[in-house]
Formats: C-alpha cells, structure tokens, sequence
C-alpha cells in the first residue's frame, strides 16, 4: 500500500507530462506538487518535505543538471532523472553529479510508478538501518566506525590515521552510501576550491583510502569506482 505521506515533487515544463505523471502517483497514493522551472523546482526542493524530485533534464530558467547538483548539495533524498533524449554523457553526468535513476520519454506511467516506488523502497531501507548510526555524527557499520566529534576511524576494531582530508572524503562518501559521486563533485565537496582544478587529487585520495580500509585495495570492496562515472561507497 501507498504511502499518502510521501510527497513528490515533479519539476517538468511540458504541463501535459507533468499532468499526466501527477494522475498515475496521485492514483497510486503520493501527494504530488508541480513546478514548471528549474529555478522554482529547486527552490521548492529545499524549501519543502519531499519524499522524491521527479527531475526533467531540460528546464527553462536552469537546467535539470544544475537543479540536481544544488538539491544534492543540500539535501540527501533520491532524485529521479527525466530526458526525451537518451543520451549516454547525460545520464553520466546526472548520475555523477548525485541523481539516483534515469528514465527516458517516451516511458510507460506503469515503469514511472515502479520506479518511484522502488527508489523510495530502498531510501527507506537504508536510512532504517539502525546500526549505520547510533548517534548523531557517528557511522557504525560493524566492520566501520566513525565519529565525527573526535575524527576516529576504526576498521575492524582496528583504528586507523587518516589525513583529514582523507578522513572528510571517507565520511562523506559513507554518509551517501551507494550513491555514485563524479570526481568533480567529490572535489568541489571537499577541497571547496574551484571545481577545475586537478582531478588527480581525488583519485589520488581514494587510493589512499583504499590501502587503509580495503582488504585488497587492488579489488575494492567497499569504495568502488563507476567507470565513467565516479565511485561510490558501499557497506
């Protein structure tokens, strides 16, 4: 059964689509709000409680890419792509810059709600998951600790020294757990600097990482790289 508390989002200029897609969530039990630009869809997005943002690539006032990468940077909740183009380096980008799926027009209603429901299934599954945190700025993942007040890492039961960047990088991918962050992203989250700068600095940062909790770092288990996209991290 639906959740009639969970609020979506669609942020889409053709009013007949949004419509369209508005019918099928409101018939399967979402509360659904409408915006028709980028630069109203994001103001909502943060300004409201919303379950998912239903997120058009081609926005008049900003681009749907500009639109996920603000909303990303300020809240975590997951982030459906839409394109009528199909394009492989837009899908990339989306998901690089924090989008959690992509679906491309023409696409069934049926697919939409699947997917709608899907991506807030696991949301749910894994903000309920208990041991990933105990307090507020604590991760315990069993095989992982880290407490933010004190910058102690444990792997293993094992502590561990990690540069601060290091440590910055590590807590913040494990906060976003399986969701796949571009280099450009991690580096403009962390470093803060211009988002050219050198991208080597990031891979760099998740090798040393990789030789500190990895079994094999040859074969990570648990930072892992998206060819083309980015990494992500996985518990």
């Amino acid at each position: 059964m639906a959740n009639t508390n969970q609020k979506i989002l669609i942020v889409e200029d053709d009013k007949d689509i949004a419509a369209l897609e508005k019918d099928f969530l409101e018939i399967n039990g979402f509360t659904v709000a409408i915006e028709g630009d980028g630069l109203k869809g994001a103001k909502r997005a943060l300004s409201e409680d919303f379950a998912l943002i239903l997120l058009d690539l081609m926005l008049p006032g900003k681009d749907g890419i500009s639109v996920c990468r603000e909303i990303r940077e300020k809240i975590d909740i997951p982030i459906l792509m839409v394109s009528a183009c199909g394009e492989d380096t837009d899908k990339v980008r989306g998901l690089g810059l924090g989008a959690d799926d992509y679906i491309t027009k023409p696409f069934s209603m049926a697919e939409l709600v699947a997917r709608v429901k899907a991506h807030l299934a696991r949301y749910e599954r894994l903000t309920q998951n208990a041991g990933r945190s105990t307090k507020a700025g604590e991760i315990d993942i069993g095989w992982l600790q880290i407490n933010q007040a004190t910058h102690r890492v444990f792997v293993n039961d094992r502590e561990i020294t990690l540069a601060n960047k290091e440590y910055e990088l590590l807590y913040f991918l494990a906060c976003h757990e399986e969701m796949v962050f571009s280099k450009e992203r991690l580096y403009d989250k962390i470093w803060g600097e211009d988002m050219y700068g050198d991208m080597k600095t990031v891979a760099v940062h998740i090798n040393r990482l990789r030789e500190k909790i990895e079994k094999d770092p040859a074969n990570p288990l648990h930072i892992q790289t998206i060819w083309g996209v980015g990494y992500r991290f996985m518990g």
